[in-house]
């Protein structure tokens, strides 16, 4: 069944250029569907307008009969007073109508009414609020507020307190609760921590209903989507599997038109050579072939039309290391910071070494970007202190950019930010970073945010650091941009500290993981696949069965004999629970490694719901064998 289908959209915001320009798709019910483009391609206007809120120039949109449609970008208004509660809770106004029209009925019915149709219709209401989860609200608010991190304080703030992105992750819950048939999901991590997106991602599997979503996050597009459809210059291009799937295609697809191309190319200099000897020929009296040449030029000019195909130039870009002898880059001795009643962390002892590369990892509101300030000496600790080495030259790169002169352009900005840098070499700077011609005279404040962090970038290109710290360097970026911020942080030799929800960036670069929890960070010594290793083999013993409590032996009774095999079995049972479950975390950590190689991670994945089917099995003759085992 067909729940979306486009046909020829059309959309332009500008004379003579069109942001859809003839985009055609379908998408069917149930599919899973990554919609990918560089930012302004048309990704979010294609959504106003499947939402009714723009109106297509031409062509025509079709979403299936009675399907009903959720957009998580948009952040509703909501009256005055409203909580967060209350938000969370407007998901089930359907259900409020039939309960109001229930206590209408059963009033009637205490009066005294008797008539078989009111007592029919009173049936089917009921019947109807059942289905829909009537008697179990309380239970679906509590359980997606859990799994979006938001607490139970937060949801008795007013909505209108909150952040940005606090409302963005109220708001998904909301549409979560009201379980809608087409899910548009619009960056959808991009408030989320790690917690909350793999909740999220869990949630999406789980949903019985079509999901399109735009996002940056290759780690979700990977573990989510099952098809790509990229909007390149108007139009759509097709991928029958996730991001992993589509990069490798996109390239190979490139190769391919590269390669025609090329044989064009040689296909036309030859005509070219025999049309030329044609004319000389028709030129020294023989008429005939002059049309054959005529033939062969129109020809030639049909295969110019084909047009070089390109892809974004990768970034050439260098920083400049300062040299550094030490050991210890930076040293935290009993730190402990408060906002009022809000305890961040305490008693936090660490030490970072020279050429280390650490995330800084764990939930919203722990005080991950509080830290990175400490360090910077932006904010100053309640207790203890922060050191850094006597030869550190730290850089900056803020979750939020700011420029002095925003005004100013983009090589006004370069000069300033280094005295006695010229013009002609902060061109060549900016052009290291894909700042070209033109561009580089535009005022810095309509720069894009993927434009101002690589703007920053270059600014820090020549400072000669040796400590880079970056806090959420890729958020809000397209996938392009954040490829270019990975091009830079790549060719870097320093000491690299970073805040990041993105578990591609962590994956490519963490050699050493903090994790900011409950007040204190627990180092790991290890990179991000290894820590997720380890993150699921502590969850696994935390969910393993108890052992069964150890009684005083006895001399078995004769007919105790069944029972004592039972215990002898139950014993083996319990040392295969185990290793399956060993084998299933390291399969997990084996995915994690993997998510960029598509064919390697289906084989994986396999694998993995094969071992979890044997674990099951697993759990039921356990559970079998203790009941055996415990009868008198």
């Amino acid at each position: 069944m067909i729940e979306i289908q486009i046909n020829s959209l059309v959309k332009s915001f500008e004379v003579g250029r069109s942001v859809l320009d003839g985009l055609t798709f379908q998408i069917d019910q149930g599919e899973r569907v990554g919609l990918l483009g560089r930012n302004g391609a048309g990704k979010t206007t294609l959504f106003r307008i499947l939402t009714h809120e723009l109106e297509p120039d031409e062509g025509q949109v079709s979403i299936g009969q009675g399907r009903r449609v959720g957009l998580i970008s948009q952040i509703p208004v909501y009256p005055a007073g409203y909580t967060v509660e209350d938000v969370l809770r407007s998901a089930f106004r359907r259900l409020e109508s039939l309960a109001a029209e229930m206590a209408a009925l059963e009033g009637r019915m205490a009066a005294g009414e008797s008539d078989p149709a009111l007592l029919r219709r009173y049936g089917a209401l009921r019947e109807r609020f059942e289905v829909f989860g009537g008697y179990d609200t309380d239970v679906a608010v509590n359980k997606i507020a859990n799994g979006l991190s938001i607490s139970q304080e937060q949801r008795a703030q007013l909505f209108d307190s909150l952040s940005g992105g606090e409302k963005t992750r109220v708001n998904l819950g909301r549409l979560i609760l009201e379980d809608t048939d087409i899910l548009l999901l619009d960056e959808p991590t991009n408030h989320l921590d790690l917690h909350a997106t793999e909740w999220l991602e869990e949630y999406i599997r789980g949903f019985r209903g079509t999901v399109l979503a735009i996002s940056h996050d290759r780690y979700f597009l990977d573990r989510v989507v099952t098809r790509v459809i990229e909007i390149e210059g108007g139009k759509a291009e097709f991928y029958s599997g996730n991001y992993s799937f589509y990069a490798v295609e996109k390239e190979r697809r490139y190769q391919e038109r590269l390669k025609q191309y090329q044989k064009e190319q040689a296909k036309i200099q030859q005509l070219e050579k025999a049309a030329e000897q044609l004319r000389l020929w028709a030129f020294m009296g023989m008429d005939k072939t002059y049309r054959r040449a005529v033939n062969i030029e129109r020809r030639i000019e049909r295969m110019r039309a084909t047009a070089k195909p390109s892809k974004a130039r990768k970034m050439d870009a260098r920083f400049s290391t300062a040299e550094f002898h030490g050991d210890e880059v930076l040293g935290i001795r009993n730190l402990a910071k408060s906002y009022g009643d809000k305890h961040l962390f305490d008693s936090i002892t660490l030490k970072a070494e020279g050429g280390e590369r650490i995330a800084l990892i764990g939930d919203n509101g722990t005080g991950k970007s509080t830290l990175i300030k400490m360090i910077m000496g932006e904010l100053y600790p309640d207790e203890g202190r922060i050191k850094l080495g006597p030869q550190v030259k730290p850089a900056y790169l803020p979750q939020i950019i700011r420029f002095d002169h925003p005004d100013w352009n983009l090589v006004e900005n370069m000069m300033a930010s280094k005295r006695g840098l010229s013009a002609q070499s902060a061109r060549n700077r900016l052009a290291a970073y894909d700042f070209r011609g033109e561009d580089v005279f535009k005022p810095v404040s309509v720069l894009s945010g993927g434009e101002q962090s690589r703007l920053r970038l270059c600014m820090l290109m020549d400072g000669e650091i040796n400590f880079l710290i970056l806090d959420e360097p890729t958020n809000h970026l397209d996938i392009a941009s954040r490829e270019w911020i990975e091009e830079a942080v790549e060719g870097y030799d320093g000491t690299l500290l970073f805040v990041s929800h993105d578990r591609y960036f962590i994956n490519r670069f963490a050699t050493r993981i903090w994790e900011l929890a409950d007040g204190t960070i627990t180092d790991y010594p290890c990179g991000f696949a290894q820590y997720r290793q380890m993150k699921a083999q502590e969850a696994a013993e935390k969910a393993a069965p108890p052992p069964p409590r150890k009684e005083k032996a006895q001399r078995p009774a004769r007919g105790n004999r069944a029972q004592q095999n039972a215990k002898r079995q139950l014993t083996i049972c319990e040392r295969d629970v185990a290793r399956a479950e060993e084998r299933i975390a390291a399969l997990e950590a084996d995915m994690e490694a993997a998510a960029c190689d598509y064919e390697k991670l289906t084989a994986l994945t396999a694998e993995r719901e094969a071992a979890q089917e044997e674990l099951n099995a697993l759990y039921g003759r356990w559970e079998q064998l203790s009941e055996e085992a415990g009868e008198a």
